[in-house]
């Protein structure tokens, strides 16, 4: 699969869209809280690399707003403009969980607000393909809502908060341990993954390196 194209003289910042699908007064905000998170979870020594953010949305605010070599993104929609600097492939990873770029070809994998929309079946694969496509060192980072928060966000989108367009998509809500059993599966060593919390406690952050 060929990438879209980001040369064009219709390249556009991201700053002239909603960071998601739908409206919630609150999502600019948690847009940036992700993207900041992420951002402090990537050492520095990877940089110089590529990066690949999975699940980046119509515009992809994370790799617009982080400084990588080569940033890469995949989303099952069309991007909703040219970015400049990053290319885009289409592919709905719920129909096709396989990553199309060489073995060991990233320094660092995003999942920011992704695995949630995801049929969890095919996260073991989704995993493996990331973990196949990261070179020695490189990481996976990803962010889902706490188990617990899911009736809170639903409440929230009722309420104009969040996008209600984005909660009711959510297919499965996740536990930190079963994080680390999804990633352990995927063949990454247990003593390489590392777990928090943030968003006021309603989201869960999770790296594993290679």
């Amino acid at each position: 699969m060929q990438p879209v194209s980001d040369e064009s003289s219709e390249s556009t910042s991201f700053t002239d869209f909603h960071p998601t699908r739908g409206k919630g007064l609150l999502e600019p905000l948690l847009a940036r809280l992700r993207a900041n998170r992420a951002n402090r979870l990537i050492p520095a020594s990877l940089r110089k690399g590529r990066i690949l953010d999975i699940g980046c949305g119509s515009y992809p605010y994370f790799l617009s707003h982080t400084s990588f070599q080569e940033k890469f993104a995949i989303d099952q929609s069309s991007a909703a403009n040219r970015f400049e600097g990053i290319n885009w492939y289409s592919l709905d990873l719920n129909a096709t969980p396989a990553l199309p770029f060489p073995d060991e070809y990233f320094n660092a994998i995003t999942m920011l607000a992704v695995i949630e929309h995801l049929d969890p079946a095919k996260l073991v694969l989704l995993f493996s393909e990331a973990y196949r496509a990261l070179q020695p060192g490189g990481v996976v980072i990803l962010t889902t809502p706490a188990a617990w928060s899911d009736r809170l966000l639903h409440n929230m989108a009722r309420l104009g908060l969040v996008s209600p367009e984005e909660i009711e998509e959510h297919a499965f809500a996740y536990t930190l341990p079963l994080i680390g059993w999804y990633f352990g599966k995927a063949g990454f060593s247990m003593d390489k993954l590392k777990f928090g919390y943030f968003e006021f406690m309603l989201n869960l952050w999770a790296t594993a390196t290679r």
